[in-house]
């Protein structure tokens, strides 16, 4: 089939190399003429397991191309699909700007009948919206051209994307046209044969199940941290706790791992634009205010240990990171908790060092060259010269360091653990302090020192 996706950042670019992977014919449009010309000499936008090889093998094979032509992409896709972003307003809530732009270029572009999939996050009533602007410009050029909008939500998980998108949970399809769902069938039969993944519904409960799934998680990751913050003060340990309570079937072990607060591009965002959803029909959401709000306090969470741990005297220091990015196997440090953890230290007089496998670039990006950032090419490095370490990120690089090494490395030994990588007894056995999050004995030793 003949498939446009607009968009190659995060998800348009995952969904069209993959449905190339399965001899479509894709092509990936972008307003962005740089990225654009990257893709076509390899150079790859984001970092994502399997993806850089899968796109240069389908761009080899004429499978997969690239362009800045919306007309011209138009004119190539059977189906179109809306993959651009969604970045929060200024309130929270979705900004559609993206989406209706390509909405508006389809109407005034289209000659014949066409499926418009909205793959983007959007709020409940987009396809509507989307349908609209199209018909509107349609109006305008005096055109009677059939199309059919349709909600089908990405499902992707940073640093599994590929996975996730060759071999799907599920395949929700909102729409109340029985034309457009035939060709979506074709489309996703490759990645339908094992059992059936597709979960018919109208546009409306498509949207709402995309938030709803990341709310979800979302909501059990808040939910974790809060018990964490109850084990420390009742001196109790939530890694225990934590496999008490994922023994259950109803509850199971995913999402269920205290830490320094979730980021990315996806959980903050929806939750955000979900509750504001909520507001604008007149209901307040209780539960994703409590979820949000936790979230932003467990973010502060590593900088309050450290700094009762130096008595609040962190001006002069240097503290060693390990991990930049919000979770492994991505350079993405959207709302990344290691972004407020150097605002924090910057704003105590503190230096940071730093070290990433895979967001350093980002992070010159992001933060450009400061004497109070050095930016690693090792993680050992990161130590030289360091009072503390602290464990933002749990790349699995990370998971049995060398603690003799780690004490000699550091002037103060002492480690903040803020994935709970570490057992506690095995780093305080090399001489080492630990502080984890909600490991009991953490306020205890805080409030001693």
């Amino acid at each position: 089939m003949r498939i446009t996706i607009f968009g190659t950042g995060y998800v348009g670019l995952v969904t069209g190399t993959c449905l190339a992977e399965v001899g479509n014919d894709v092509m990936c449009v972008d307003v962005d003429a740089a990225k654009i010309a990257d893709l076509e000499r390899g150079k790859m936008p984001i970092y994502e397991p399997g993806l850089a090889e899968l796109v240069e093998s389908n761009h080899a094979a004429g499978r997969l191309t690239f362009s800045t032509d919306a007309a011209r992409g138009i004119g190539h896709g059977q189906i179109l699909f809306i993959a651009v972003g969604t970045p929060p307003d200024e309130d929270g809530s979705a900004d559609l700007t993206h989406v209706l732009a390509v909405a508006r270029t389809i109407g005034a572009h289209i000659d014949g009948y066409r499926v418009v999939v909205n793959k983007s996050t959007v709020p409940v009533g987009t396809a509507d919206r989307v349908h609209d602007a199209i018909a509107a410009e349609l109006a305008t050029r005096g055109a009677k051209v059939e199309f059919d909008v349709v909600s089908n939500p990405e499902f992707l998980k940073e640093g599994d994307a590929v996975k996730d998108c060759m071999r799907p949970d599920r395949i929700v399809i909102g729409t109340s046209s029985a034309r457009a769902i035939e060709p979506l069938k074709a489309l996703y039969a490759p990645f339908n044969r094992n059992h059936e993944r597709i979960v018919l519904m109208d546009a409306r409960s498509a949207e709402l199940t995309k938030y709803a799934a990341n709310a979800m998680l979302a909501t059990k990751i808040s939910f974790m941290n809060e018990m964490a913050n109850i084990a420390e003060r009742v001196g109790a340990d939530i890694e225990l706790v934590r496999h008490g309570i994922g023994s259950d079937p109803r509850i199971g072990y995913s999402f269920i791992y205290p830490g320094a607060g979730y980021g990315g591009s996806c959980f903050p965002k929806d939750v955000q634009a979900l509750e504001r959803i909520a507001r604008s029909h007149g209901y307040e959401a209780r539960v994703l205010d409590a979820v949000e709000t936790v979230n932003r306090n467990q973010k502060e969470k590593l900088f309050d240990l450290l700094h009762r741990h130096f008595a609040g005297k962190l001006a002069g220091k240097t503290i060693a990171l390990w991990g930049l990015a919000f979770k492994p196997n991505t350079d993405d440090m959207r709302e990344a908790p290691s972004r407020r953890l150097l605002e924090q230290l910057w704003a105590a007089g503190a230096k940071a060092r730093a070290y990433d496998p895979e967001a350093r670039e980002e992070a010159q990006r992001i933060y450009g060259t400061r004497v109070d950032l050095a930016l690693c090419d090792e993680m050992y490095a990161a130590l030289e010269g360091a009072d503390a370490l602290v464990v933002v990120t749990e790349w699995k690089a990370f998971w049995s360091p060398d603690f003799t090494r780690l004490k000699v490395a550091m002037r103060a030994p002492a480690i903040f653990d803020g994935r709970n990588v570490y057992e506690p007894a095995a780093v305080e056995a090399a001489g080492i302090a630990y502080y984890g999050i909600g490991r009991g004995r953490s306020v205890r030793r805080a409030a001693q020192v």
